[in-house]
């Protein structure tokens, strides 16, 4: 059987799901995960904090942001670990990929024991970064979701709030949706992060 998109009504709400033995109705799988990948000061922890409080169920939220303030700092001043050079680039190295690759399993391990999470991410390597996360959550129902943001809308952001890089916002703004397969996306230039929420959750399943 092909797997594809249908589109739904339960509760009067639309959820899109893909077929599947798990649902007896239409294939719909229980979102276990929201993963929002977007680029640095595209939005993205706003519209987490907004998810949490539309969602009826507890939602906890983790991103990129939670391992790398979490591993020890000679790490983000390591080749091996993780840098962040003055023009906005960052390079990662073999530690810190070995600590992601545990955190993902991690991850996916919460989610299988019952958690549902949100997850803030930023994908740098692009499909290749999608396909790791695909792995790790094998048959987890997921919703990927696309967090753009203009370029120079980003930018803006990132020089109002002070604690980044100059130069990543827009670096990373199209590079961490390239090759990305999402099955919902938000422009959160164009609408606020609670109505960006709102959209997201109205395909939560």
């Amino acid at each position: 059987m092909h797997h594809h998109l249908v589109q739904v009504r339960a509760a009067g709400a639309e959820i899109r799901c893909r077929r599947s033995p798990h649902c007896p109705y239409c294939g719909a799988v229980k979102t276990q995960v929201i993963v929002l990948n977007g680029g640095s000061s595209a939005g993205k922890s706003g519209i987490a904090r907004c998810l949490q409080a539309v969602l009826p169920d507890p939602w906890p939220a983790f991103g990129i942001d939670t391992l790398v303030e979490a591993a020890p700092a000679s790490m983000r001043a390591s080749d091996a670990g993780i840098a962040f050079a003055a023009d906005g680039g960052v390079s990662v190295g073999p530690q810190f990929r070995t600590l992601e690759a545990a955190w993902t399993e991690g991850i996916a391990a919460m989610a299988r024991a019952g958690a549902r999470i949100i997850l803030d991410e930023v994908f740098l390597g692009g499909a290749d970064s999608q396909q790791r996360w695909r792995r790790a959550l094998g048959d987890l129902g997921v919703l990927w979701v696309g967090v753009r943001c203009d370029a120079a809308v980003a930018a803006g952001r990132e020089l109002a709030r002070g604690d980044r890089v100059i130069g990543m916002a827009a670096a990373q703004a199209d590079l961490v949706h390239r090759g990305v397969v999402y099955d919902v996306e938000v422009d959160t230039a164009r609408a606020e992060s609670i109505d960006c929420a709102r959209t997201i959750a109205a395909h939560v399943g």
